[in-house]
């Protein structure tokens, strides 16, 4: 007995009642029409497995329905059927994808071995798509890039234009906004998917042992070599490589990878023969990589070489429309892996948490609801239970930032000083606010006026009453 259905499509009454029969024998589930249009329609619903369609049907012909299924009934074996033994016929439906093609009368014993061979094949067709989307679950993790807010749905307009080329990438965003996660849905999406995806993180490998992982090296290459060893660059041939926090790549490397990445080809450490591979690359990092560049701290050329199209990656606190969807596909993560009976946050907690500046971003928020799911009893999770950090939000304003360091200070302000309360108070506010804006004007004092909405001659005067020091600011301007 099996668990498999089949589609008879002809509209010899004959012809359908031996099929039938016959599967019906072998435990075959048999769905039946009459003309081209309703074996279109049964084949779309996707329940058979095994198809028979006789070419001349009323409606559409055979080969007509067989062209239509090639597009919507991929994993259903067909089998075509004809009076009219041509080999204009046999062609065309082994080009449209049939299966097999049977004359008409045919031999019991053939078609017996053509049922088994399609179910076969329609199993194995099964097995094969069970196993790549395995595998893509495996090379995505167990989650998706979460969100609906806009931010969100411009990375995925994005990952969609690289997954489609074979162009490097560059990923740019904070710790924790996902940055390993969309290099891996890049290649899980791209024609380089049925090919490996190695990672290697820059940051996590010393410096001594970078090259040696990303190269490899020949037996004997070193005392320790006492074996063969490919590098990630040669694991990762017809896949990808994520150089993972790229900015913390050594320099002295840097050349080194780019002429790899160029030629195609490299030498493992101790060989004499060049390696030549097919990958493409995906950088990342959360470093300003252009002002390394230009403190010469990174190479130019590599940069640009890495540059084809880059991804910045918004952080949480800017797509705060999105937590409540996190948060509720994480406690559905978190209960599957531990079981028991399903959670959810109160109120309050929810509004905490969307409130919160998560300075860690979407993994600060995946490890605060393990940890609460972990150690709290409660069905209903409460702002105790997630327990965040003591930190202002990001929304909080410059108001009231400076109102909560001011308040305890004026608390211990003897009465005596208070006189001079606002002189005393204002000093500190103009200096450091003066300073940063001469540090980021690079000491130009036309621009810092302009920025700071007084006069230069007035930012000048606050400079020498406030014993400012410029030496340190670099511009000529400043005297």
């Amino acid at each position: 007995m099996t668990d498999a259905t089949a589609l008879i499509a002809d509209d010899d009454a004959s012809i359908v009642w031996v099929l039938e029969k016959l599967l019906t024998e072998k435990g075959i589930a048999v769905i039946k029409a009459v003309d081209g249009d309703t074996a279109c329609a049964e084949l779309k619903r996707g329940e058979a497995q095994l198809a028979f369609l006789d070419i001349n049907m009323p409606g559409r012909d055979g080969l007509s329905v067989l062209k239509e299924a090639g597009k919507t009934s991929g994993n259903t074996a067909i089998i075509i059927m004809t009076a009219e033994s041509t080999m204009k016929n046999a062609l065309e439906a082994m080009k449209l994808g049939a299966f097999d093609y049977i004359t008409k009368p045919f031999d019991i014993a053939e078609v017996e071995i053509a049922i088994d061979k399609a179910l076969e094949n329609a199993a194995l067709k099964r097995a094969v798509g069970t196993l790549t989307k395995r595998l893509r679950e495996t090379l995505t993790g167990d989650a998706e890039f979460i969100g609906k807010s806009r931010a969100v749905q411009s990375v995925y307009k994005t990952i969609g234009k690289v997954s489609a080329t074979d162009v490097s990438a560059l990923i740019l965003g904070e710790t924790g906004t996902g940055k390993e996660l969309v290099a891996r849905l890049i290649h899980a999406n791209s024609l380089r998917s049925p090919g490996p995806f190695i990672a290697v993180n820059s940051a996590a490998v010393p410096k001594d042992l970078m090259e040696s992982e990303l190269f490899g090296f020949e037996k004997g290459a070193f005392t320790g070599a006492v074996e063969e060893k490919k590098g990630k660059i040669e694991l990762a041939h017809e896949g990808t490589l994520f150089l993972d926090e790229i900015g913390d790549m050594p320099f002295e490397l840097q050349s080194k990878l780019l002429r790899a990445i160029q030629e195609k080809e490299f030498y493992r450490i101790g060989g004499k023969t060049p390696v030549r591979v097919d990958i493409r690359i995906i950088a990342a990092t959360n470093a300003d990589i252009e002002k390394a560049v230009a403190e010469k701290q990174f190479r130019q050329d590599l940069y640009f070489r890495l540059n084809g199209i880059t991804l910045t990656l918004p952080p949480l606190r800017e797509r705060k429309s999105d937590i409540p969807l996190l948060t509720e596909h994480y406690l559905d993560k978190f209960h599957s892996e531990f079981g028991g009976a399903p959670r959810s946050l109160s109120d309050k907690a929810l509004e905490a948490m969307t409130s919160y500046a998560w300075p860690g971003n979407v993994r600060e928020l995946e490890n605060v609801l393990r940890r609460a799911m972990l150690l709290s009893p409660s069905l209903v999770l409460s702002m105790e239970d997630i327990n965040l950090p003591v930190t202002r939000s990001s929304t909080e304003s410059i108001e009231d930032v400076i109102a909560a360091r001011l308040k305890p200070f004026i608390g211990r302000t003897e009465h005596g000083t208070k006189q001079e309360l606002y002189g005393f108070i204002m000093q500190f506010m103009e200096r450091p606010l003066i300073k940063l804006v001469l540090e980021k004007t690079k000491g130009n004092q036309v621009q810092a006026a302009e920025t700071l909405g007084i006069n230069r001659n007035t930012l000048r005067k606050k400079i020498k009453e406030l014993k400012i020091k410029v030496d340190g600011i670099k511009d000529k301007d400043v005297r």
